[in-house]
């Protein structure tokens, strides 16, 4: 027990002292998230200024606060009150037996770096893509998933704004996709993370770009903008899932784009019902808070 107790508050105290350490740039710069972040953050939104899809969009949209704090709490604020309960985990399945390398399928690491990255980019996406599809199946996860849903105005900083309870769905099945890979994360891991915060970032921008024939391989704003569809094609529970790949999209026929005007209504129907502020977003989906719609 002591053992459990010493390894919660280790992981606890350790997230609080690599965030601070983040903010004070005391850590390698390929590791600051922190800064990382805000720096991603202010490219993207230059370029929604520059150039603009939605002109009649004001530059602090609707929202635009909100969805700024979503990105510090859902990173870094929820990171350190939750990854206590991760060490846990991770030291009960060392004591039943399961590691890192228990679901291995096949090992990159002896491949070359740049292939291993990219092996870790598509295993991760895929994962991600099949989490997504989840959310929006599944009542008792879709729930959680409605205040993503929730913005009005899409603009960057919408990428960020999730219930926290989608950490806890999505972590496990990433954790599952690096075990299939030898419980092996290429040292270069960093640049897989930063590219997928800057791509999802970019594909809830303001901004029209399609990326012409590549846009089988690669999300981007259009495609996502109609992920936000207030109206859905017929019996359609979603489309377009795709997280930083469009590729799983087009294998899987989930993919929707049939115009590219980029003045649909996004949200869903109901959405008015979600609450307006950040505190009673955190309790959204349980109980009687998300009226079962």
């Amino acid at each position: 027990m002591e053992r459990y107790i010493s390894g919660f508050i280790g992981a606890f105290t350790d997230t609080i002292q690599w965030t601070w350490n983040s903010i004070l740039f005391e850590v390698p710069w390929y590791t600051n998230y922190f800064w990382g972040l805000i720096v991603i953050s202010v490219l993207i939104w230059g370029l929604e200024i520059k150039f603009p899809w939605r002109k009649q969009q004001s530059i602090f949209r609707k929202d635009f606060w909100l969805d700024g704090f979503y990105m510090f709490f859902n990173f870094f604020v929820f990171a350190i009150v939750i990854s206590g309960f991760y060490r846990l985990l991770g030291l009960f399945f060392n004591e039943i037996g399961i590691s890192a390398k228990s679901l291995s399928v096949f090992n990159i690491s002896e491949l070359p770096m740049w292939v291993q990255l990219i092996v870790f980019f598509i295993i991760l996406d895929f994962v991600q893509w099949f989490t997504h599809v989840l959310l929006h199946k599944y009542h008792f996860l879709w729930k959680f998933h409605k205040i993503h849903h929730s913005v009005k105005e899409m603009g960057f900083a919408a990428h960020l704004r999730y219930h926290w309870m989608e950490n806890i769905f999505y972590k496990p099945l990433k954790t599952i996709g690096v075990m299939i890979l030898g419980g092996f994360e290429p040292e270069q891991a960093f640049i897989v993370h930063f590219m997928a915060i800057a791509i999802g970032h970019f594909n809830h921008a303001n901004i029209k770009i399609t990326w012409g024939p590549l846009k089988y391989i690669f999300n981007n704003p259009v495609m996502h903008l109609y992920h936000h569809s207030y109206v859905l094609p017929k019996d359609s529970y979603g489309v377009n899932f795709g997280i930083s790949l469009s590729l799983w999209d087009y294998i899987f026929k989930t993919n929707y784009i049939p115009e590219d005007s980029g003045t649909i209504e996004i949200g869903f129907p109901g959405d008015e019902k979600v609450p307006k502020s950040f505190l009673n977003q955190l309790i959204y989906g349980f109980g009687k808070s998300e009226n079962n719609q």
